[in-house]
């Protein structure tokens, strides 16, 4: 079926699976908890050394020269684990944007875990949490819950783009992501993490040491195709949490602080169109207008012309004039 063609209700018509108040669970109110020391200690760790490892990548080309071996190590595993991500985690598996085949599936749930946001299940409930609590204090991840002033608006920052992460995870995520429960394949693919995180730095390594025939080779792959990868996918991804609920513009109408943000939405591959994302939450294409980039959704339709995805969704004319915020002034 045509991309162009399914899809047409507004969003809000498919709704995101999120949780059953029958559980038994508080919904609301709930606030954030320190993480254990182990876990905070493993995130510090997840944060610190990809940065070393960043600036590494720069030591080096002091010291051995420019490589183009390394270059497309560090683009090839950017691209590939950024869109296992924004296409997968998010797109497909979160909001269920386009249907595929299972063996796309697998590849999109390894890609995203190689880039160390968490096993697959726990980014998506997370994620729908997000959506279901936006900009409240039940929302795992936003810059407005932290206090007014500059000091508040310095705490959200850094609240939204890592600190976060060194928060407990509230005890009612299960209940988000049943439907992925039903899939033995990605039950599979979320336990099996730890496997696909070791495979985001052994892969660039294997592959810089077999072109160079070196040892020197397997060192630099680890770091541009690794570490130095690891930092960017991190901090890019992070800054739609942070930069795109603080800077930018509200194209559409929303109950939240969301944010279009041109850079982001650059970077990001699509992922900064923020505020049209929570506007039309299923949508495939986050970028609605012609010069929105939206590599995420380029992708999607280069899967559809190959017949590799289908019912792609996408908000109507009609939708879009409804939610379009008018002027301001």
């Amino acid at each position: 079926m045509d991309a162009e063609q399914v899809d047409v209700h507004p969003p809000e018509l498919v709704p995101l699976p999120v949780a059953d108040p029958r559980d038994g669970l508080p919904l609301v109110g709930m606030g954030p908890m320190r993480a254990s020391r182990a876990i905070r200690f493993v995130t510090l760790l997840l944060a610190v050394v990809p940065l070393l490892g960043f600036g590494a990548a720069f030591v080096s080309l002091w010291g051995y020269g420019f490589s183009w071996l390394y270059l497309a190590l560090l683009l090839g595993m950017y691209f590939s684990t950024a869109l296992g991500i924004t296409v997968g985690y998010h797109r497909l598996f979160t909001h269920r944007s386009f249907e595929t085949y299972p063996f796309l599936q697998l590849l999109l749930g390894i890609f995203g875990s190689m880039a160390i946001q968490g096993p697959l299940f726990q980014w998506v409930a997370l994620h729908r949490r997000h959506h279901q609590h936006t900009d409240t204090v039940d929302d795992p991840h936003s810059p407005h819950t932290q206090g007014e002033g500059f000091l508040g608006l310095l705490r959200g920052i850094w609240h939204s783009h890592m600190g976060w992460l060194f928060r407990a995870d509230p005890p009612d995520l299960p209940r988000y992501v049943k439907d992925l429960h039903r899939s033995r394949l990605l039950v599979v693919v979320n336990r099996l993490f730890f496997v696909w995180a070791g495979l985001g730095f052994l892969l660039p390594a294997t592959l810089g040491g077999l072109v160079s025939g070196t040892w020197t080779g397997v060192a630099l792959g680890l770091i541009w195709g690794g570490l130095a990868r690891l930092f960017l996918v991190h901090h890019i991804t992070w800054s739609v949490n942070s930069i795109c609920h603080l800077w930018g513009q509200r194209n559409f109408l929303s109950k939240d602080e969301s944010r279009d943000n041109v850079a982001v939405g650059v970077l990001a591959m699509g992922e900064g169109w923020h505020n049209t994302h929570h506007a039309f939450p299923t949508s495939a294409r986050h970028g609605l207008r012609w010069w929105q980039i939206d590599v995420s959704y380029y992708v999607i339709r280069v899967l559809a012309w190959l017949h590799l995805a289908w019912n792609i969704r996408l908000p109507s004319k009609e939708s879009q004039a409804a939610l379009r915020s008018p002027p301001e002034g």
